[in-house]
């Protein structure tokens, strides 16, 4: 639809994970769709849509600072603020009592109606009053079939495959956010997948809260993600996240089988004590994590393993952090992802248990963690000197656009100096390392 020389012209900002990412390109495409346009100056936005993570502490904190600022715009000229996704869903009440420059608050299964309340929203405010429009409910069934994402131009494509999740962590207020588990059609997928290799990407990263438990009649994650792999034009494919409790012996054969399935797997450990682990209603234990560990280094000897825990989760004491640390320095992770735990409103450990591990200790064993896979880490990538390794380039380096800067198939960062080579994101070199550090390894 070609826009009017009047549409509103919209800025999105996005915050949390990969699925927020995602989430952000359906809205953008569905209100293209409706005449919309998208400016990435928020100086020029008639309408500035937020969307907000409801997982950490530090994301509220930095969602709240960020609205303190839009008021201070919003007093100056005409304004629609919207805030979307998951805090959103979670802090709907708090938003709507003590945020009034709010104009609209959508959750991430209302992204049909944006087109609807932000219109109101701009009528109104033309006509000299607050126009307010909350959609908030959740859905059993919306999974955004029939729209394709508006995706800026880059090496990877997000492809969600499933919203919701019904696995009830204690900590976890996804199921509250984003609702029950439901299955994307995988003809959907793989047409998504089709437009993405057609439109340049070489890389799909499929996404879903537990994507173990995809299911659409005879297809499971396994056959899905061989499907998507066997795509032409796709070179690599990743997936986030798994769960340990019931990771399937045909997700780890395809993945060892599939040459363009990244041998890259995320498995979210969030502690080493038996205890805490059944606090946290994980499912599992840490000796049946370990077996898991044990069987996809079986399979595939050259595995790449990341991981998410939580420090000073409620009653965790010190022999219980003991635990996670000795799992730590036995698996060996390639990377971690290592986080306070801080209560979230709603769920199950804000209802039963106390967060009672002082913030000082909290942060002290996320510091004693984070050096011990900062070790870990460093010494896993040293190993990799001397090595030829194939890269995805990406796009220039952070600190100098005299370097490059792309992936392995470990999803390791590898820097190396451009020189007058060939530089083209979106297609693979390959590289000698020659020296490593704990977070990048140097190429030439």
């Amino acid at each position: 639809m070609t826009p009017k020389p009047s549409a509103p012209q919209v800025h999105i900002e996005t915050f949390g994970c990969q699925m927020n990412e995602s989430d952000s390109e359906l809205v953008r495409s569905m209100l293209k769709q409706e005449g919309f346009v998208f400016t990435p100056d928020r100086e020029r936005a008639d309408v500035l849509l937020v969307n907000t993570c409801a997982i950490r502490e530090n994301a509220h904190k930095k969602i709240y600072a960020h609205l303190s600022e839009l008021k201070e715009m919003k007093s100056r000229r005409p304004l629609v603020v919207g805030v979307l996704g998951c805090m959103a869903q979670n802090l709907k009440a708090e938003l709507a009592e003590t945020e009034p420059l709010i104009d609209v608050l959508a959750g991430p299964d209302a992204y049909r109606q944006l087109p609807m309340l932000l219109s109101n929203a701009l009528e109104a405010q033309e006509q000299g009053f607050a126009g307010k429009g909350f959609a908030l409910d959740l859905s059993e069934y919306e999974t955004y079939e029939g729209i394709l994402p508006d995706r800026d131009n880059g090496v990877n494509a997000w492809i969600t495959i499933m919203r919701g999740c019904d696995n009830f962590c204690s900590f976890c207020v996804v199921p509250y956010t984003r609702g029950r588990e439901r299955s994307r059609d995988p003809e959907a997928v793989l047409a998504e997948a089709r437009d993405a290799a057609a439109r340049g990407f070489r890389q799909i990263t499929l996404l879903g809260q537990n994507v173990n438990s995809y299911r659409d009649g005879e297809w499971d994650f396994a056959r899905l993600i061989g499907a998507v792999a066997d795509v032409p034009g796709i070179d690599r494919v990743r997936f986030t996240s798994p769960h340990p409790k019931d990771f399937p012996p045909a997700l780890i054969a395809v993945i060892a089988a599939h040459p363009k399935i990244c041998k890259h797997i995320h498995l979210p450990l969030q502690s080493g004590s038996d205890r805490i682990l059944d606090l946290m209603g994980r499912g599992y234990t840490g000796d049946d994590y370990l077996a898991l560990v044990e069987r996809i280094k079986m399979a595939i000897p050259d595995v790449a393993l990341s991981t998410d825990i939580i420090c000073g989760f409620c009653s965790e004491s010190e022999e219980d952090f003991q635990d996670t640390c000795r799992i730590i320095e036995r698996v060996r992770f390639d990377s971690a992802y290592i986080f306070k735990y801080s209560e979230r409103k709603n769920t199950i450990a804000a209802r039963k248990y106390p967060d009672d591990v002082p913030e000082h200790i909290k942060g002290t064993r996320v510091a004693r963690l984070l050096e011990i896979q900062r070790r870990v880490t460093l010494e896993r990538n040293r190993d990799y000197i001397g090595k030829d390794v194939a890269i995805l380039i990406e796009r220039d380096a952070t600190r100098s656009s005299a370097q490059g800067m792309g992936k392995t198939d470990g999803n390791i960062t590898v820097v190396w100096e451009k020189g007058t080579g060939l530089f083209e994101p979106g297609t693979f070199i390959t590289k000698r390392i020659f020296d490593a550090s704990a977070a990048t390894l140097y190429g030439k």
